[in-house]
């Protein structure tokens, strides 16, 4: 029962990347729900198995509710439960990943030091877990991202710093939890890209996103919305609007086939970056692409 349980808790995992997550949210929360019921009637091994893939399924459920639904209550709910299932596997590499997902939450509010605490507990967990290099490195970029939100560019750079050396000196062959799938050496540049833009290294940013979209697999389409929406404020920020509004296009392009309400947000941000050209018509045409009948209703199911 616990691998048939773990089983469809993978396959969410892996429909996470192709399926609109209004279709798959309310799928993935029944199935905690089913999982949550069973594991009061299991005993031993299989209520070991039956609660890492239940606090799995609650960190994928809390991923939907924070990333695609912009949910941040929800999420953090999911995650408390999570955490919970993951303590009765006694799995410290879920329990990392689980709070370093709650950090993203203070993080994306501003609020610096609940963000930093909540890291200092995941990376204690990943001490005790032994963790790989990788999640080590994702550690980093996490709380990168969160202090770039919080307005402090320079120890977020540090950080993607260090996660760099980490993954340079670490073992490239070192095994990864198999439901750590949302970071690699190409996210980690993600993230370093977007610091840089925020931090005004606005050619750094630019080189290190172009990159990134060099080397972004083709099935990584939610990224590359956040990647094109990035590179699109670069040029925004260097006073090249026609170019941004070239790159907020292909984003459009690509929402239309993968929809990312973080993507979505990125577009936004950069059309407040627009306003002194509002007028110009390639900005105008971008506003009547933005708010087409087809994005605004995406953006309404969310």
């Amino acid at each position: 029962m616990g691998a048939d349980f773990a089983t469809i808790t993978a396959t969410h995992r892996r429909l996470y990347w192709s399926v609109p997550p209004s279709q798959l949210h309310a799928s993935v929360v029944e199935h905690t729900r089913l999982g949550t019921a069973l594991i009061g009637e299991t005993t031993g091994r299989c209520r070991v198995i039956l609660a890492a893939a239940l606090a799995e399924s609650y960190l994928l459920a809390g991923r939907i509710d924070f990333f695609d639904l912009q949910q941040p209550q929800a999420a953090g709910n999911a995650f408390v439960r999570g955490l919970q299932a993951a303590g009765e596997a006694d799995d410290a590499l879920l329990g990392a990943a689980i709070l370093a997902h709650t950090a993203f939450i203070p993080g994306w509010a501003g609020n610096k030091e609940d963000a930093e605490e909540r890291m200092s507990a995941a990376r204690a967990y990943a001490r005790r877990g032994n963790a790989p290099a990788l999640m080590i490195a994702w550690l980093d970029a996490v709380e990168a991202e969160c202090m770039t939100r919080c307005g402090d560019t320079r120890t977020a750079l540090r950080l993607i710093a260090h996660a760099e050396d980490v993954l340079s000196k670490g073992d490239a062959d070192e095994p990864c939890p198999v439901w750590m799938d949302w970071f690699t050496p190409v996210r980690l540049a993600a993230f370093k890209g977007n610091t840089q833009l925020i931090a005004k290294h606005t050619a750094q940013a630019r080189t290190t996103l172009l990159d990134v979209l060099d080397n972004l697999p083709a099935t990584d389409g939610k990224q590359r919305t956040i990647i094109l929406g990035d590179l699109a404020a670069v040029e925004a920020a260097a006073g090249r609007p026609e170019e941004a509004c070239r790159w907020v296009n292909e984003a459009l392009d690509q929402l239309g086939a993968t929809w990312y309400a973080a993507g979505m947000d990125r577009i936004r941000d950069v059309r407040k970056r627009l306003h002194a050209w509002r007028n110009e018509p390639y900005v105008r045409d971008l506003d009547d692409r933005m708010y087409g009948w087809g994005t605004t209703v995406s953006a309404l199911q969310r």
